[in-house]
């Protein structure tokens, strides 16, 4: 038994340094005075004092931020829209080739996405004149990826939920609208939040797609981040790269925190 728990250990150990370690070294040398990333020359702030002084990343960043938040936001209302439909209206004409449509951006590579968001793109730009290449074109391929898995999200959510509540409010006499604003959309606004946020993360770290779909001063923040890694990484990058991982370490520890002050509340008398 002693072996057994020792090599369990032992693999966790691993895996959980395999995981973590790359993470932790680049936050020790974002802190480093070197211009060599993987360099130690001593500690020093000077390159997160740089980041905050370069525009070019900064703009790249809040470009990203904005494609990622309206692109989250369009993919949950249409993904919650075919979720309803997949979940609660049956069999319609049409049915099985929504739900084919919905599932094939998950299964498809980026590439190919890309590539057909380029020439969608481009044979619409010559024919109407629209749209013009840049952060609109972008956060429409991205509501196309996206909206898919806030659809899985949402209708595994309603699957799950008891529908005489419904029944029940419709037969008291409320409307359809008012059964899904007062009753389904409270239960399911936790796969909604869950939804947002993977949608938000899959547009933010897009790099195949973006580059396919972006246009002349339109540059994400991953494909600023990829054009600088050709050349070698800096510490610039280091210290944007561990600013990110505090903010998303800072949101799982409070949302954890909240999760459990949930949990305790529903478990006293």
């Amino acid at each position: 038994m002693r072996r057994r728990n020792w090599g369990l250990w032992a693999a966790m150990a691993a895996g959980y340094a395999l995981l973590y370690v790359p993470i932790v070294s680049m936050v020790v040398y974002s802190f480093s005075a070197s211009r060599m990333a993987t360099v130690w020359a001593g500690f020093s702030t000077r390159w997160y004092v740089a980041l905050f002084s370069n525009e070019q990343i900064l703009q790249a960043l809040a470009r990203s931020l904005t494609i990622a938040a309206v692109a989250a936001s369009a993919a949950t209302v249409l993904g919650t829209a075919c979720g309803l439909a997949l979940s609660r209206f049956g069999r319609f004409p049409g049915r099985g080739l929504l739900s084919l449509m919905n599932s094939a951006p998950m299964v498809m590579p980026d590439v190919m996405l890309g590539l057909s968001s380029l020439l969608l793109f481009v044979t619409l730009q010559q024919a109407l004149g629209w749209p013009e290449r840049g952060m609109g074109t972008i956060m429409i391929a991205h509501i196309t990826l996206t909206t898919c898995y806030v659809t899985v999200v949402v209708r595994s959510r309603m699957s799950a939920l008891d529908d005489s509540l419904e029944e029940a409010a419709m037969d008291l006499g409320a409307r359809p609208w008012r059964v899904f604003w007062l009753i389904t959309l409270p239960l399911i606004a936790p796969a909604l939040l869950a939804g947002w946020l993977l949608a938000f993360t899959l547009s933010l770290d897009d790099l195949v797609i973006a580059s396919f779909t972006s246009g002349p001063g339109a540059s994400t923040l991953p494909m600023l981040i990829y054009s600088k890694v050709k050349l070698g990484v800096t510490p610039e990058i280091n210290a944007l790269a561990t600013l990110i991982v505090s903010v998303v370490a800072l949101g799982v520890v409070a949302a954890g925190l909240l999760m459990h002050r949930r949990e305790q509340a529903g478990a006293e008398p």
